[in-house]
């Protein structure tokens, strides 16, 4: 039965737990709790539960579960004609937690006509702290020295927890995408978690599936070991897989 989200957590709670994810609500865009830290145990505990904050810097931290949900299979990546091209050309340097803090910072940046940002100072450190313990990566695309794209996300077991990426030029999140994916294959991840549906996404060949499916996902493949590190550097070394297409 369908609790009385959302539910208040405690910032001082040290015990880092949350009401189930079935709990959220169904609008808007499945709002679970309200509260608590963004301390790196609450954070590990909310990812492999489903669950992850998103708000903004005048709200309380708000804490979600979206139903549906945004997954992307790493095989299902789907590369357009133009992008192979980009990819087989190397236009981009690619590298891997060589500029964790700067790939959050330019996430951060407003885009368009958004007014702001959820990216606030709390949250970057909040995950810099995650990095330092091995736990959330950057992927970075440069070009001529200069950082140009790049994405952020957290890896738990056989998941990638995304959480943001940014492009200075045309098809860099895109190729940082692409390593990400062929580092992700190699070794044996199953699933990137979108979070949240968009046209770009959709069109990278994300897909939706329900709530359900996914907390059976995080159960099945969270539970494997966690290599807790920094990922190696350079990433020049991912072959264009012709799988993708």
């Amino acid at each position: 039965m369908r609790g009385q989200a959302p539910f208040w957590i405690d910032p001082n709670d040290s015990s880092f737990r949350f009401p189930h994810a079935e709990l959220a609500l169904s609008e808007p865009d499945g709002l679970l709790a309200v509260g608590g830290s963004l301390h790196p145990q609450r954070l590990l505990s909310a990812y492999p539960n489903g669950i992850f904050p998103w708000y903004n810097k005048d709200q309380p931290i708000l804490w979600w579960s979206p139903d549906p949900r945004a997954v992307l299979y790493p095989q299902h990546l789907k590369v357009s004609r133009s992008l192979r091209k980009v990819i087989k050309k190397a236009k981009f340097h690619v590298t891997a937690d060589r500029e964790f803090e700067q790939v959050m910072v330019q996430c951060a940046q407003p885009r368009g006509t958004e007014p702001g940002t959820w990216i606030t100072p709390e949250m970057l450190y909040a995950y810099l702290q995650l990095h330092q313990m091995g736990y959330a990566h950057s992927i970075e695309c440069w070009h001529e020295e200069k950082l140009v794209g790049g994405l952020y996300g957290i890896a738990i077991g056989k998941v990638f927890f995304g959480e943001s990426m940014f492009s200075r030029m045309d098809n860099a999140s895109k190729v940082a995408l692409y390593h990400l994916t062929q580092y992700l294959i190699d070794r044996d991840f199953q699933l990137i978690d979108c979070q949240v549906s968009s046209p770009h996404l959709m069109s990278l060949g994300s897909e939706l599936i329900p709530r359900q499916q996914f907390l059976q996902h995080l159960d099945q493949f969270c539970s494997a070991p966690t290599h807790a590190r920094t990922w190696q550097a350079d990433l020049l070394d991912c072959n264009l897989d012709d799988n993708h297409g």
